[in-house]
C-alpha cells in the first residue's frame, strides 16, 4: 500500500508538470519529487528486510515533507517557493488525501518495521 501511495503522489506531481504548466524551480522540484517517489516505491518493495526500517523512514519523511510544502503553499500569505495554492485548484484535494494517507501508512510501516527488527 505504501508503494502505491508513493507512486500516486509522484504521478500527481509529474502530471502537474506535464499538463498544468508548473515550470521553473517548482516544475523542476515536481519532477524530482516524481523520480524520488518512484525510487522510494521500488525500494519499499525490493529492499532486504534489514533495510526496510530505513527505507520506510525515508519514505515517510519524503511524503510528510511534500505534504508540508503543499499545506504551506495553501496557508502562507505569500505561498511557498512563490506558489500560492488554493484548495479548489486542480488535484489539490486529491493530493492532500493521498499525501495525508501516505504519511499515516508510512508511519505505520516504519513503526512495524522497527518493531520487527528488535531481537
Amino acid at each position: 500500500m505504501s508503494a502505491i501511495l508513493l507512486l500516486v503522489m509522484g504521478g500527481i506531481h509529474l502530471y502537474l508538470v506535464l499538463f498544468s504548466g508548473f515550470d521553473g524551480l517548482v516544475g523542476t522540484l515536481f519532477v524530482i519529487n516524481a523520480i524520488g517517489a518512484l525510487v522510494l516505491a521500488v525500494a519499499m518493495v525490493a529492499v532486504p528486510d534489514r533495510l526496510l526500517t530505513l527505507t520506510s523512514l525515508l519514505s515517510l519523511l519524503f511524503t510528510a515533507g511534500t505534504l508540508l510544502a503543499l499545506v504551506l503553499s495553501l496557508t502562507l500569505p505569500g505561498g511557498f517557493l512563490g506558489v500560492r495554492e488554493q484548495i479548489s485548484a486542480e488535484l489539490v484535494p486529491t493530493t492532500l488525501v493521498v499525501e495525508g494517507l501516505g504519511t499515516l501508512v508510512l508511519l505505520g510501516a516504519t513503526l512495524l518495521a522497527a518493531r520487527l527488527r528488535r531481537p
